[in-house]
């Protein structure tokens, strides 16, 4: 991924280009005043990121393959006491 940085003159001026550079290069940052202001991205990149992501415990509930053939067996023994003074 070539990231680029264009100052939103530029951007504005030649967006056309800053669109095609985002769907063949990934996402690039526009500057106002020399400061970062705003990054583009594609409609794939924004439906990715706005995804919801699952939960550890969802994935670890939908996995096809049975948890203790993948994590082995948990121990039986008794938790060992800890002193807090």
């Amino acid at each position: 991924m070539l990231s680029q940085t264009w100052q939103l003159q530029e951007a504005k001026s030649r967006f056309s280009e800053l669109v095609e550079t985002v769907i063949s290069n990934g996402p690039q940052t526009v500057t106002k005043h020399g400061k970062p202001a705003v990054v583009v991205i594609s409609v794939e990149e924004y439906q990715r990121c706005k995804t919801p992501r699952k939960s550890l415990a969802t994935a670890l509930r939908e996995c096809p393959e049975p948890l203790a053939t993948l994590l082995g067996d948990r121990p039986k023994r008794i938790a060992r006491k800890i002193n807090f003074r």
